[in-house]
């Protein structure tokens, strides 16, 4: 799961990337933290899916 911290340092590198751009080391971090946060979300989207019961009359 995603923690609030690495949520709002997502926000900060992408305010930055838009204000002046983004050294190395931060497009690196950047593309750590867009995979953790894009296996997240995949997660607990796959896992609603499996959750959902389809009931036909």
């Amino acid at each position: 799961m995603l923690k609030d911290s690495e949520l709002k340092r997502i926000n900060e590198l992408a305010a930055l990337k838009k204000e002046r751009g983004l050294t190395n080391e931060e497009e690196a971090e950047q593309k750590v933290l867009y995979k953790k946060f894009l296996d997240d979300f995949r997660g607990r989207f796959k896992q609603q899916l499996d959750n959902i019961e389809i009931v036909d009359k």
